[in-house]
């Protein structure tokens, strides 16, 4: 569907753009080169859909090597818009990992177009560190992570520059990256929102 061809299309330039470009995360160019990144639009109306979703990929990534398929971004299309939805939804979204007895194998990292540390302005540019087009459950394996901070033995200075490093860019800096979401078309017609329920992967 257009609608989903154009989430992933957001998705991509975002981290074209800002996780690579800006090397927000050393870790992605890899992945990406390889191929390695497998994007999957969620289309769910409701919270059971959505942990639906995130189960079924859970587990295809578990059962999958690395080589073929290293991590997952899910992105939600028209589901947990609301940055507090969003963030209230990650107990259920972490709950679910363990009761698959996946914790410590993945992991659930998140990105929100809203996205806003404690004690922050909306409009802090240091925000961004965690802002995608789309909201995105970012499935991650333990293994793949351990080697990347063991070719990267300063994992634990990324933040800090990251943050600087968008601070120098600045508000209009960001906005100038154009990495935000594009209107989704609706039956083949660009420009206005399409919410679908159900699930595509």
């Amino acid at each position: 569907m257009a609608a989903e061809a154009q989430v992933v299309q957001d998705t991509v330039r975002w981290l074209e753009r800002a996780v690579i470009g800006l090397n927000l995360c050393p870790f992605a160019k890899s992945v990406y080169g390889k191929g390695q990144i497998h994007y999957v639009v969620c289309s769910a109306t409701g919270i059971a859909e959505v942990l639906r979703c995130l189960e079924t990929e859970l587990l295809a990534l578990a059962a999958l090597p690395a080589a073929e398929r290293d991590t997952t971004l899910i992105m939600l299309r028209a589901c947990l818009g609301d940055f507090l939805d969003f963030n209230d939804f990650l107990d259920e979204s972490d709950a679910l990992l363990e009761s698959l007895e996946l914790a410590g194998v993945l992991q659930i990292a998140s990105f929100h177009q809203q996205f806003r540390f404690a004690g922050t302005g909306d409009d802090d540019v240091s925000n961004c560190t965690n802002r995608a087009p789309w909201p995105t459950l970012h499935l991650l394996r333990e293994e793949s992570l351990n080697r990347a901070v063991e070719v990267f033995p300063d994992a634990g200075a990324i933040f800090g520059r990251n943050v600087e490093r968008l601070e120098a860019l600045g508000a209009a800096g960001w906005t100038a990256l154009d990495v935000g979401a594009r209107a989704l078309p609706q039956n083949g017609v660009p420009g206005e929102v399409a919410l679908a329920t159900g699930e595509d992967a």
